[in-house]
Formats: C-alpha cells, structure tokens, sequence
C-alpha cells in the first residue's frame, strides 16, 4: 500500500519461549477502518504495545506517516497522531472527565488556551459525556470509563485511533451506542484500528479485517471473506471447517 499511514514492518517479539510476533507485516490506509480478530494470547494486545510505544519490539519498525518511530516514546508517537485506548479503562486518578480530555489535548496535541479547551469539550461532546465532565473519571460506568477512553484519545488529534477491546463486557444496547460512535469517528477522517472479540461490532464498522494467531497474521481482507476462511474458523471460531453449514 503505497500510500499507507501506519505501516508495521516484519515486527518480531519474544517473552522467552513465547512468541508474540513473528515477522509481522501490516498495512493502514490513511481513511481506513481495520479489525483484528485472533484467539487469547495471539499477540494482539502486544502488537498495539509495539505500534504505541508501551513495548520495544525485538525487530522490525513501526513507521507512521513515512516516519519510523519505533524508538520513539508513547509521547512523541501521540504528538505524532497516534492516538489509543486500552482494554482495562485507565481513569486518571482523582481528575474530572474534563481534566482528563485537557491534558490529552494539551499534553498530547500540543494545543494551548482556546484550542486546548475546544478540544476537550468536543472530544467530551462526542462521546456522550459533555453532562459529566465535572464527575471523576472514576466514578463513572464501564461503558462510560469505556467512552473515556475513546475521548480521551481524541483530543489528542490523532489521524490513526487504536481501539484495544472497547466493546468488552458491555450489554448489546452499550455495544450499539459504541458502533455508533467509532463509525461516527471513522468517518470524520481517522484511521481506526479495532481489536476486538465482539465480531458483529467490527463487521458493522470496518471495511477490512485481520485474523492474528501466534503473531503472525493467517487473513487479511474482506471481513466477511476472512470470517469465511477456514483456517479462521479452526483456530478462533473454534469450528472444524470440514462441518457441514460452519459459518
């Protein structure tokens, strides 16, 4: 992909024995909207370590917008618009959802005084939580935590959004709302990049999806395509593909 954003180049991490990636290859479009599906311990919460900064891969490159950024810190890479969510909500402690989106726009964007202030209300507004921004981060719902992370992630600006698990332990009508607000995301021009085991979420949000196994990528396409492949529905649908009407 020759105009891509985010591109991963044969990353390779190891914990001992345990191999997390291996020569992994990954493209992002500037304006696409990509899922990542694999089993438990297939390297996928590691693989957004590595394109974030958190972890240092033991080989390869992240390069984002033309520039490789693997030694940089989480910091440079934010200001470089990279923008991420974690699994585990991460309130700041003691701060307001309103200090929380400020320090991402000031800290992460780089932005001061009325810019900064724009910012936050606007990452607030667009997940749902402008009536809360006086309420502590920690005091809020799962799915509001949930929203926190999101927003919190926007005001930084980012043009690449890493959304690691977000639609995990929420009630259906939550993962609904959550759909809504990614696509509404995705379509004011960020790049999104969604891990997650909620499969109907993805499908009405992204228009390519990927399968990890062993940190290695084993499809890469057309959701409904990778979803199909049989390799797909043996190691994480846990299906024998050889099953008449697996799906």
């Amino acid at each position: 992909m020759a105009d891509a954003l985010l591109r991963l180049e044969g990353l390779s991490k190891k914990f001992g024995q345990v191999v997390v990636a291996d020569g992994l290859d990954l493209e992002v479009g500037p304006h696409e909207a990509l899922g990542i599906v694999g089993p438990n311990g297939a390297g996928k919460s590691s693989l957004f370590a590595m394109t974030g900064g958190d972890l240092a891969p033991d080989a390869g490159r992240v390069v984002l917008d033309g520039r490789d950024v693997t030694r940089t810190s989480v910091h440079q890479r934010t200001r470089a618009g990279l923008g991420r969510t974690y699994q585990v909500p991460r309130p700041f402690g003691g701060m307001t959802t309103f200090a929380t989106t400020l320090l991402a726009a000031t800290e992460g964007a780089g932005a001061r005084g009325d810019e900064a202030l724009s910012l936050a209300h606007d990452a607030l507004k667009r997940c749902g939580l402008a009536h809360l921004a006086n309420t502590r981060g920690d005091a809020l719902s799962l799915l509001q935590r949930k929203r926190l992370e999101v927003a919190r992630a926007l005001a930084s600006r980012p043009r690449v959004l890493l959304l690691d698990e977000v639609a995990g332990g929420l009630t259906e009508p939550e993962v609904a709302e959550l759909v809504e607000l990614v696509r509404a995301v995705h379509a004011d021009g960020v790049a999104v990049v969604w891990i997650e085991h909620v499969v109907h979420a993805l499908l009405a949000t992204v228009d390519r999806l990927a399968c990890l196994a062993g940190g290695r990528l084993v499809a890469d396409g057309d959701p409904e395509q990778v979803l199909r492949d049989p390799v797909v529905r043996e190691i994480y649908l846990g299906q024998d593909p050889s099953e008449e009407g697996a799906a």
